[in-house]
């Protein structure tokens, strides 16, 4: 049966620290598992796993994202590892919205699709690929960089499918489902911005977009 994958994409700062460590590690350990493919730094909110149904997902991230209306707010604090898997991560600490969210997300979806699978740990992978011998080493590296300390809201639920390619995402803030295209569009990304600031009482949290747009390029000058 065809892969399919639930995830929330980081974005601002979050986005840009994490892209660096991963790129800082590769590079450093010779690690050319993590960056064979552009890194999309991330937060599982579901567990890997097959369907030849990919429109019930579909339907039920986005049943389960009108169910929250609110913020879902997140911080990440400081890295983590798992020994057995060899996967070194930055550490995701939940808010209750976020929490009820993935519980919800979870069981729904093993619902629709008759699976039981267990809920999903929040963390977002940094390095997990091709470690081997290297896993120690690394891991101690990893710890020796500042400590992040990083708000972030959930905006978005993505829905990949076949080699992690984005099918589409569902807005919580503008509660609709977004296609592939509208997904990866700065227009709808600066109307999702724009909400979260109303939301937040106008205070901006995020960049402008010509701030977001002169980061990327000084993040492209950096691989």
């Amino acid at each position: 049966m065809p892969p399919f994958f639930v995830e929330f994409r980081l974005h601002g700062y979050a986005k840009t620290h994490a892209k660096r460590l991963i790129w800082d590690v590769a590079r450093r350990y010779h690690v050319r598992g993590m960056i064979r493919t552009r890194p999309v730094p991330h937060v599982g909110l579901y567990p890997p796993s097959n369907t030849h149904d990919i429109q019930a997902v579909i339907s039920t991230v986005e049943r389960v994202g009108r169910n929250h209306n609110t913020l879902v707010d997140f911080r990440i604090t400081g890295f983590g590892c798992y020994t057995d898997s060899k996967v070194i991560y930055l550490a995701v600490e939940p808010s209750l919205a976020m929490g009820q969210l993935r519980t919800e997300l979870t069981r729904e979806l093993n619902a629709a699709l008759g699976k039981a699978n267990p809920e999903y740990d929040f963390h977002s992978a940094i390095a997990f690929k091709d470690l081997g011998q290297k896993f120690e080493a690394i891991w101690q590296y990893v710890k020796t960089r500042e400590q992040p300390d990083i708000d972030q809201y959930l905006l978005r639920i993505a829905v990949l499918g076949r080699r992690r390619r984005l099918i589409c995402e569902y807005d919580l803030l503008l509660k609709r489902m977004l296609t592939r295209r509208q997904a990866l569009s700065r227009y709808w990304w600066r109307r999702t911005i724009s909400e979260m600031q109303r939301l937040r009482g106008g205070k901006p949290r995020e960049p402008s977009s010509a701030a977001r747009f002169w980061s990327s390029v000084v993040d492209l000058f950096r691989l």
